[in-house]
């Protein structure tokens, strides 16, 4: 069965950094796009960064480009979202996702954060930052 878990979510203060992980298990296709999006209160669902499965290829949202870095580990089931400057507007609980469509493929579609084309869902982890 698929899983994802995400931590590393916690308070941190403006400026500051967090390292947020998710578990990946059961998954047996061997190419797909691995996405993190985030839900602030009274917002939309929206996509923060994803990877490919195969080849590392990455994507930021614009507002994130040289703060965030994703980052997996493939021999380890793991995918990293290293969050530097952190800004009060990125309080959100941030989850992980993951869509069986190639991400050269999602990417040429324009659907790489598109929420309907993930499939499988992480329970979130909450980001929370202060001023």
């Amino acid at each position: 069965e698929e899983q994802l878990v995400e931590s590393g979510g916690g308070l941190v203060q403006a400026g500051g950094s967090l390292r947020l992980f998710c578990a990946a298990s059961g998954f047996t296709f061997s190419d797909y796009t691995i996405g993190w999006f985030r839900q602030a209160p009274g917002k939309e669902r929206e996509g923060v960064s994803c990877i490919s499965s195969s080849d590392g290829s990455t994507y930021y949202e614009d507002s994130v480009k040289g703060r965030f870095t994703i980052s997996s580990d493939n021999a380890k089931n793991m995918v990293y979202l290293q969050m530097n400057s952190l800004k009060l507007e990125d309080t959100a609980v941030y989850y992980c996702a993951v869509t069986a469509v190639p991400f050269t493929t999602a990417r040429t579609l324009g659907v790489l954060f598109n929420n309907l084309w993930y499939t499988y869902w992480g329970q979130g982890t909450q980001v929370t930052v202060s001023s």
